[in-house]
């Protein structure tokens, strides 16, 4: 094939990635028509945005995870819990700077609950990829019936721990309320939310795009035993893939934790089901696309939510089957040589 057969080629495919934005850009502009009140449909959309990038914080290392090391974990909920669980055991030892109305005291206190959220589900993915999901690498089947089980027993572990009761993790004084701009009232942690997903989606696509670690990541994928000929062990780049990928997920859980001011055992499996929707309409492995499905999952969701209350709960699933009847593989299928 010519360089000119490759360039006509990559045009149509180029047009084609431009949809998925202008889609979500749709939706957006019909929800701001079905609407009416403009102070309204900015409310829901920060708001949909909001959540949308806390569950894309969420899905990312699992996208990430099966992308790269073609792994099915489906025990990723177990690193949104203990996330979740670790941030409230320490905003509970810090509440005294947390309660404060003064950023840098409410810094002092988030800054180290969201680093070690994000530290403990690191060690423990570390932990996991070792002991279970090392044995079953290329084994799908496998790898689903052995994450779900590593999964319940986690779960109880948990409870062992922490115990049955709901766990409050109350926001820092200074994120409580909102900014008001004549009659538009915006949470002040969902803009928060809105910064820290960007900043996430930003560094990721640096990392995997940009970086040596993330060419050297990419080329072990796509052959291995040629990157490790080049001296490099591609095993300890696997590992720390799945443990950034549970960091994330611990990353998520602790703000979503936060979200809900309140954190339960069933916290991880409860956002495992819009995790998988979004991976699914994204596109499995696939970052971009990962992020472009938060973000449908979460305008969708609070738009019909205000507009349909009764049909909410379904409106994502709906949109998944809607995705899937246009594009059977997602939005940006991510091809495996």
């Amino acid at each position: 094939m010519s360089a000119d057969d490759d360039a006509r080629d990559a045009l149509p495919q180029a047009r084609l990635a431009l949809i998925p934005p202008f889609i979500v850009l749709a939706i957006a502009l019909a929800g701001s028509m079905l609407i009416g009140s403009t102070s309204t449909w900015v409310t829901l959309t920060v708001a949909g945005l909001a959540m949308g990038l806390l569950i894309f914080i969420m899905a990312s290392g699992l996208t990430l995870v099966f992308g790269l090391m073609d792994v099915m974990n489906f025990a990723h909920g177990l690193f949104i819990a203990l996330g979740a669980y670790i941030a409230a055991t320490v905003i509970r030892m810090l509440a005294p700077a947390a309660a404060e109305n003064d950023l840098l005291s409410n810094l002092s206190a988030v800054a180290p609950a969201l680093a070690a959220a994000f530290v403990a589900a690191g060690l423990l993915g570390w932990l996991f990829e070792r002991v279970v999901i090392r044995p079953v690498y290329g084994q799908h089947l496998k790898q689903i019936l052995i994450t779900t089980g590593g999964m319940i027993v986690a779960e109880q572990l948990i409870l062992v721990l922490w115990g049955p009761d709901l766990l409050p993790l109350p926001r820092p004084e200074t994120l409580r309320g909102s900014f008001v701009f004549g009659d538009i009232a915006l949470e002040k942690f969902r803009l928060v939310a809105v910064v820290v997903g960007l900043a996430v989606f930003g560094a990721m696509l640096y990392v995997l795009n940009r970086s040596k670690l993330g060419l050297l990541i990419r080329a072990g994928v796509e052959n291995r035993e040629m990157v490790e000929a080049m001296g490099y062990r591609i095993r300890r780049l696997f590992v720390g893939v799945f443990a950034a990928g549970s960091a994330l997920a611990g990353l998520g859980g602790a703000l979503w934790g936060m979200y809900q001011e309140s954190v339960t055992v069933g916290i991880g499996a409860h956002m495992m089901v819009l995790i998988f929707i979004v991976i699914i309409i994204g596109g499995l492995g696939s970052v971009g696309g990962c992020f472009v499905g938060a973000l449908l999952v979460g305008l969708v969701a609070n738009y019909v939510g205000y507009l349909a209350p009764k049909i909410a709960l379904g409106s994502n699933i709906l949109l998944m089957v809607l995705v899937l009847l246009w594009r059977p593989q997602g939005l940006y299928p991510v091809s495996k040589s």
